[in-house]
């Protein structure tokens, strides 16, 4: 065999969520959709806020094709960076410049262009679990090594004493990612503070920066005026990856970017580092035209209170069913707790009730499933009985 056998494994070898969205595909066309209750994928159900529209008519009313359709910088157009960089600056008081910003093609590719630009073969990479599963991927496509550290039970926050157990002189990178995919757990400026704090001190012990990579795409997906820290007003060596794809709907346009830290210790060349990164992998020149639409609506938002009204809707019907489940403060994921100990085989009981979550022991949790309320409305009122009648079969 020629081939790259660690390749052919992935490709051979579908995600989970990937595998229930074939089974989706198939099921709905056999009994019909509506009688399907797909929760498994994290597609936003609402719609793109107008400015988006209205920007993307005036771009192509009157912008050259050049213009709109041709190569930028390979780090992004100097006009987007700038306006991304302004923007940071009057949200968070961070005092960054756009040659701190490199744009890219959603948060997928801002965390495999970070972790290449700062981790050697062997270092080790820790992630806070529940962790989006696709973390695993990239950070063993840098030559790193996955290190788990468990959550508090119950809430699902950092458990501080676990993270501390798990840093040693390997440690080069920690992903930290809030509001959380899957739980929706957003951690609090008491535990961001703690991490920050052990993350300074292991770095004076060890004589040797670790990077703090903070994965963002649902920053602005809260409820009830729920704070997220901007980790780079806690720790100078911070690196932000950003997507569009939630905060304003936008998944299959593949648009984001990545800001160094102007606090960072060498941050001019590990800014570099990701440039050359990005050019070691190809992911060059983000998509023109929507890093015009980026800067004309870099203040607009979706509408969370819709996400807000499905979360209420699902956790009342299975607090109704006697589900456990860990209450979001932000994202459009519910964290539930599974009623056997084998989440797979609760997936498969479920699936018999047309009811589509998704496992999560590939998350670093096991008898947990994840369901994404990010769907019509209508929906998620329809699985209700079903959901209970799972319910009722196990409690007999």
């Amino acid at each position: 065999m020629f081939y790259n056998q660690q390749m052919y494994g992935l490709g051979s070898k579908r995600s989970i969520i990937r595998e229930i969205f074939e089974y989706s595909k198939t099921r709905s066309a056999e009994i019909g959709a509506d009688k399907v209750f797909d929760f498994r994928l994290g597609n936003p159900s609402v719609e793109p806020p107008v400015e988006i529209k209205e920007a993307i008519i005036d771009l192509l009313t009157n912008s050259s094709s050049v213009t709109l359709h041709g190569y930028t910088s390979a780090q992004g157009d100097l006009y987007v960076r700038k306006t991304i960089a302004e923007s940071i600056k009057n949200r968070h008081n961070v005092d960054i410049t756009p040659n701190h910003i490199y744009m890219t093609c959603g948060a997928a590719d801002s965390l495999t262009i970070s972790l290449k630009a700062v981790v050697n073969s062997g270092d080790e990479c820790i992630v806070f679990a529940p962790y989006f599963t696709e973390y695993r991927v990239f950070i063993q496509n840098a030559g790193g090594i996955v290190v788990e550290s468990k959550p508090q039970e119950k809430t699902f926050q950092i458990d501080i004493a676990d993270f501390e157990s798990k840093i040693t002189s390997k440690t080069k990178a920690v992903i930290i990612n809030s509001p959380n995919n899957p739980s929706g757990v957003v951690y609090s400026e008491d535990t961001i503070k703690a991490v920050c704090n052990l993350l300074n001190k292991k770095q004076q012990e060890y004589s040797h920066p670790i990077y703090l990579i903070a994965d963002e795409p649902y920053r602005e997906l809260v409820y009830d005026n729920v704070f997220v820290p901007y980790l780079m007003n806690y720790y100078d060596n911070t690196i932000v990856c950003y997507s569009y794809s939630k905060s304003l709907s936008l998944p299959g346009e593949r648009i984001g970017y990545i800001a160094v830290s102007p606090k960072m210790q060498d941050g001019q060349n590990v800014y570099l580092a990701i440039c050359g990164a990005g050019r070691s992998l190809g992911f060059v020149c983000a998509p023109s035209m929507f890093q015009q639409v980026i800067a004309k609506c870099i203040n607009a938002k979706v509408d969370v209170n819709k996400y807000l009204e499905n979360r209420d809707i699902l956790c009342k019907g299975l607090d109704e069913g006697g589900y456990e489940y860990v209450k979001p403060d932000g994202a459009f994921y519910l964290f539930v707790k599974a009623l056997e100990d084998d989440a797979f085989k609760f997936y498969e009981k479920a699936k018999s009730k047309e009811i589509l979550v998704v496992p999560c022991d590939d998350f670093g949790v096991k008898g947990y499933v994840r369901i994404a309320y990010c769907v019509d409305k209508q929906r998620i009122i329809n699985s209700i009985p079903a959901f209970k009648q799972l319910a009722k079969e196990y409690n007999k």
